[in-house]
């Protein structure tokens, strides 16, 4: 089956650190159950430590 870009349940979405570092993380999350934009707790690289990451638009 293939993976169509329409109104996916499933789309790709880009979290941005709050640390303000600039790095990124690519995800996934369902538009069903999470109609609000997306923070996961994850690890920032360059500050070296767990930040709140939010989702980009």
């Amino acid at each position: 089956m293939a993976k169509g870009k329409g109104s996916d349940v499933r789309p790709i979405v880009k979290l941005q650190s709050t640390a303000g570092t600039g790095v990124t993380y690519v995800t996934r999350k369902n538009r069903r159950n999470d109609p609000d934009r997306l923070v996961l707790r994850k690890y920032d690289r360059v500050a070296r430590r767990h930040v709140n990451f939010r989702e980009e638009r």
